[in-house]
């Protein structure tokens, strides 16, 4: 098998794998690999130049363009789930622990809910402090209405 066609082997299997992964990162060895490729065909003797081309491709092309993937895909993907922790919210359900029961609305949206002493109920109409999440259920304390 010739060198190019193992460089074009290479190329594709980096390419298709980068289909399967959200990083933007693989997709860099497939494109240096296609270089690799290409200085094989001027030189097809050269083994060790090609593998040498494709190593400073790839590290040349993922540290040149790691700030470009990050804003493109970035690693973790921030969600508005923690933005409700310490904001008010209304009970619109019965908060009871004993039956696995209460719900809140906070900025609109409802959330299962439990309360931070285990043994508290509370009932509905009245204003909660969210303090943390806890799975999916929010974890609330009373506020005084006075």
């Amino acid at each position: 098998m010739s060198p190019w066609t193992i460089w074009l082997i290479i190329a594709c299997f980096f390419i298709v794998l980068e289909i399967f992964t959200a990083g933007f990162f693989i997709i860099w060895f497939g494109i240096s690999a296609l270089l690799a490729l290409v200085f094989s065909l001027v030189f097809p003797k050269l083994i060790i130049g090609q593998v040498i081309v494709w190593l400073i491709f790839s590290v040349l092309l993922v540290l040149l363009t790691k700030k470009f993937a990050d804003k493109v895909a970035p690693a973790n993907v921030p969600t508005n789930v923690y933005s409700v922790i310490g904001k008010k919210a209304n009970v619109i359900a019965e908060i009871n622990d004993e039956k696995s029961t209460g719900q809140v609305k906070v900025d609109g949206d409802i959330w299962s809910a439990k309360t931070e002493e285990f043994n508290e109920i509370i009932p509905v109409g009245s204003i909660v402090e969210i303090l943390k999440i806890d799975g999916v259920k929010v974890v609330v304390k009373k506020i005084d209405e006075k």
